[in-house]
């Protein structure tokens, strides 16, 4: 990432623009409501944001739906679309100062990610899936000479999409990607709490050729502008990523409305594994240090529930504590800051009010546990380890979603299973082994969408992320995707 930027100077003479985007424009409320946006980093004041509401949302869906009954994106030829990806894909990475700086200061995490991760990831999700569509082949089934049985996939329609704070771009860009591709219209819901980037993206998306209806962005709160989404009877499926508790209101509003398709990406309480035959802990240590505190452990798949071998267990301990210190929270804004602030005061209690239980539990604090740069006006706190955990603690069983992870000791192989999959999650876990039939052993019975062996969080397009259990359903990522935004149909001609 360039040192010569002055991030700082930048911030300053930035403009957001805080305004939905419907039909290809920038758009005010209906009703012109708005509310004000303040960044974590320093709780300066960005923007007045869209407040949207039911009308707003009705006027998106109305525009994405045009758009798909006309077929100016879904009936252009799959290379077309495809061209048009690609460009969008450039567009991105040509704004990607101007996103970065969007990105951080929305929601506080530092700029040598936003910048070095999150804009380049985005842009090389929708370049793949504009690359994947054409690569796509429909089948025909093995008949008798008298008939012909075609199975092809459709778009299906209008697909809202609701995604979280903590990954903006990314999150979006996951359900965009084989949403668009496949030939969809998308009315986007971000989250209130860093909804700067979305709008971004859709103006950029113009400018690369995608039609004017395709892809909308309606700011607002969960509760109005996301409820209404989901409600919507005009609206055929939603992708959502967020907490359990509102995945399980996705799925009422489905059987409220029309029985939408729900794809629900959830909660996670990742389980980190340590076996004593793994050797170099120190790295098992770095690993999990830097996975566990990137992003500010606001990651659904961060590594918060540590299980190491009895035999180990003080020593990797010590090492973890120690790894702790250089992860101390800095302003965002400077290129060398590797953990910035939480998204807001709302998410800054919540963390605390976690560390106070893992307190009051009996838990042993070891590095971290309290609020840093109070005086700057954001929303930091320390990384944080506890160690003498049980799994039956709050701080083990609930998502914290902060900077703070906890070590559980166990004795035998069958016991470190049974620990891990004693969760209502089963998003990722990591197992740490040198014995290969241990490793494969472990990672077969390991109840989660991805296990890792030896490392934590290498990651790529082509592999799908979800989880199992209460951490949701359907895959982002990879050609699974696709499965959520398409209709199989079967045409059967008889051949006489």
């Amino acid at each position: 990432m360039p040192h010569h930027v002055n991030w700082t100077e930048r911030a300053q003479a930035l403009k957001a623009d805080g305004r939905a985007v419907i039909d290809g424009q920038r758009v005010a409320a209906v009703d012109g409501q708005t509310f004000a946006k303040h960044s974590p980093v320093d709780g300066r004041f960005l923007t007045d944001v869209v407040r949207g509401q039911r009308a707003d949302i009705d006027a998106a869906v109305r525009s994405a739906r045009a758009a798909f009954e006309d077929r100016r994106w879904a009936g252009q030829a799959p290379a077309a679309r495809k061209k048009v990806l690609q460009r969008f894909a450039e567009k991105i990475l040509a704004a990607k100062e101007e996103l970065a700086l969007l990105e951080t200061l929305d929601m506080g995490k530092p700029i040598q990610y936003s910048m070095g991760v999150d804009v380049t990831a985005t842009a090389r999700c929708i370049a793949w899936y504009g690359e994947a569509v054409d690569k796509i082949y429909d089948e025909i089934a093995p008949t008798g000479d008298h008939a012909l049985a075609m199975i092809t996939r459709e778009p299906m329609g209008v697909i809202g999409a609701i995604v979280p704070w903590n990954y903006p771009m990314i999150m979006a860009a996951w359900k965009l990607g084989p949403a668009l591709a496949a030939g969809n219209s998308v009315v986007l819901k971000p989250s209130e709490k860093s909804p700067l980037t979305a709008c971004r993206l859709a103006e950029l998306a113009v400018e690369a050729g995608l039609p004017p209806g395709v892809f909308n962005v309606v700011p607002g709160y969960g509760h109005e502008a996301g409820e209404a989404l989901a409600l919507h009877m005009d609206v055929d499926a939603i992708g959502f990523t967020g907490s359990t508790r509102v995945g399980r209101r996705m799925l009422d509003y489905a059987g409220q409305s029309n029985l939408k398709r729900v794809y629900n990406e959830l909660g996670g309480k990742s389980a980190f594994l340590v076996f004593e035959d793994y050797g170099d802990i120190a790295r098992a240590a770095q690993t999990l240090a830097g996975s566990m505190f990137f992003n500010q452990g606001e990651s659904c798949n961060a590594p918060s529930r540590v299980l190491v071998q009895d035999s180990i267990a003080d020593e990797f301990v010590k090492l973890l504590a120690a790894e702790a210190p250089k992860y101390a929270p800095a302003d965002p804004l400077h290129p060398d800051t590797v953990l910035g602030a939480l998204v807001d005061e709302t998410q800054l209690k919540t963390v605390l009010g976690y560390i106070d239980a893992g307190h009051s539990e009996g838990a042993q604090c070891v590095a971290g546990g309290r609020r840093a740069r109070a005086d700057s006006g954001g929303y930091y706190v320390e990384p944080t380890v506890f160690a003498g955990v049980s799994n039956e603690m709050k701080i083990a069983r609930e998502e914290i979603f902060g900077p703070v992870t906890s070590v559980i000791r166990f004795k035998t192989e069958e016991e470190a299973i049974a620990i891990a999959n004693a969760s209502s999650y089963g998003l990722q876990a990591s197992v740490w082994s040198l014995n290969v039939n241990r490793a494969h052993r472990v990672a077969r019975a390991l109840r989660a969408g991805t296990v890792h062996v030896n490392q934590y969080d290498e990651d790529d397009m082509t592999v799908p992320f979800g989880g199992y259990k209460q951490s949701g359903n359907g895959r982002d990522k990879s050609l699974h995707a696709f499965d959520k935004y398409t209709e199989l149909k079967t045409t059967w001609l008889r051949l006489d």
